[in-house]
């Protein structure tokens, strides 16, 4: 009985993934690509997170391995459909507020989770690293430095991973609702929502200039992992052989420099692989949501995930007051 519901979900699971290929594979062809609109980052991962949370993870270790390298190898994609010029003036306008946002997260976050909601050290350390950063990418780098254990690793990931998928979501509705431009909306979401997929995801939910602004600025802050993990190493006499250096931000980087001076002439040729990134990234979406269950949400608690959701929303307010005011 068992084994025949593991099969039945198994085969929901790869319809769902091939009814989402077949229809962004439909806007390569004029006639039908109106049909293929619908297929956007936030369809895909509603579409995997009702999966997980009605039948279960079907492969949980494939979505963890494909959802990982399909991501980076997307951001490098998107690359080539960026010129570096207008990408440097982008991380640029970024880059004071990043430096502010990174420590004050910090800051803030191992108060509130150490002195007024009473969290595990490493736990709370690790829920502040993810927010300040970019998700899951920092909590995996400083998790080692840190000597975390596993349980608080696994805490920290699934209340960064729960807010993610939250902010995909709310957003897109509220930069609308605000009348935010794409600049503004684009530096917002690299700055407030913490993993880098769904801040590519909400800058792609929002329009072409709101995701390359958003890509710069999120990669830009993603840098801040070796220094956060150097510090951490400092700090708790951790190991500090052990960072993990996210290469993928170089390839980007590349991917630009290379569409800039050398894929000028044939524009056609980067805006055709940064296409496909687009539709990488959005079955990456899928994947992720196929990655949370229930488990993952008994494992959050409530006093982690109230740090979480605090945290966010002062980096959330902080982050957008700035940007109106500015």
């Amino acid at each position: 009985m068992i084994s025949s519901a593991r099969k039945h979900n198994k085969a929901v699971y790869v319809a769902l993934l091939f009814v989402l290929t077949f229809f962004l594979l439909m806007d390569y062809v004029p006639v039908l690509r109106p049909y293929s609109r619908w297929v956007t980052p936030p369809v895909a991962l509603f579409a995997g997170l009702a999966f997980a949370l009605s039948l279960g993870q079907a492969y949980p270790v494939f979505n963890k391995k494909v959802s990982k390298y399909l991501l980076q190898y997307s951001v490098v994609g998107l690359g080539f459909g960026m010129n570096l010029q207008e990408s440097l003036a982008s991380g640029k306008e970024g880059m004071e507020f990043t430096v502010i946002s990174v420590v004050g997260t910090m800051l803030v976050g191992m108060f509130l989770g150490r002195k007024v909601l009473k969290v595990d050290r490493d736990t709370s350390y690790l829920i502040s690293s993810g927010t300040a950063i970019c998700g899951g990418s920092a909590i995996a780098a400083v998790g080692p430095v840190l000597k975390a254990k596993d349980c608080d690793m696994s805490v920290a990931l699934a209340t960064v991973f729960v807010l993610n998928a939250i902010a995909l979501f709310v957003f897109p509705v509220m930069g609308h609702g605000l009348g935010l431009d794409q600049q503004q909306f684009g530096t917002w979401a690299a700055i407030a929502i913490h993993d880098t997929s769904s801040v590519v995801g909400a800058g792609a939910a929002y329009g072409d200039e709101a995701l390359k602004v958003a890509t710069t600025i999120k990669l830009t802050r993603a840098l801040w992992i070796i220094p956060l993990a150097l510090v951490t190493s400092v700090i708790y006499k951790g190991d500090g052989k052990k960072i993990s250096v996210p290469w993928f931000i170089l390839y980007f980087i590349m991917a630009i420099v290379l569409n800039t001076y050398v894929l000028d002439g044939v524009p056609r040729l980067g805006e055709c692989v940064s296409g496909l990134a687009r539709k990488g990234l959005v079955i990456t979406m899928f994947f992720i949501g196929a990655s949370l269950s229930v488990d993952v949400l008994r494992r959050v608690g409530v006093r982690p995930l109230v740090q979480g959701v605090l945290l966010w929303v002062v980096i959330s307010v902080g982050s957008l007051a700035y940007i109106l005011i500015k």
